[in-house]
């Protein structure tokens, strides 16, 4: 499966506010219009869908602050339909190599605690909980390796 991260255009921005994850996965996440709109108004953002096979098939968050060494993963979803086919997968490791490619030598990230799930997919990605909170989310980074 071919998975991309594409630059969201006013001709893609649709389709991308419509995908949902499934709806016991609600609460873990807002929804990208949402999440979009809020953006704009960060400039540090950079964001993504994710295609799988030229369909759109979630979205992808950062806040980045290079000069601060800062990469964040803000929000980050895999729609309904499309996950447990590796798609978050190769999407988040198209995330880190980029960041890598930026000098990155840390990425965090939050989760809702009530998400296992969540967590154990971060974990397999070299994600480590810090034992930190922020709203709430539990704090989790990984070392990228200079």
């Amino acid at each position: 499966m071919d998975v991309e991260l594409r630059e969201i255009t006013s001709d893609t921005v649709r389709a991308i506010c419509n995908l949902e994850v499934a709806e016991d996965q609600r609460d873990f996440v807002a929804p990208n219009a949402i999440s979009i709109a809020e953006a704009h108004f960060v400039p540090t953002h950079w964001m993504r869908a994710i295609y799988a096979d030229d369909e759109p098939a979630g979205f992808v968050l950062t806040y980045e602050l290079p000069d601060e060494s800062t990469y964040y993963l803000w929000r980050f979803m895999v729609a309904d339909g499309f996950q447990r086919r590796g798609i978050g997968r190769r999407a988040m490791e198209l995330l880190l190599d980029r960041w890598r490619s930026l000098g990155a030598d840390v990425a965090s990230l939050s989760v809702v605690p009530a998400n296992p799930d969540a967590i154990a997919f971060y974990e397999s990605l070299g994600f480590r909980l810090t034992g930190e909170e922020e709203h709430g989310e539990l704090v989790m980074r990984a070392d990228l390796g200079a």
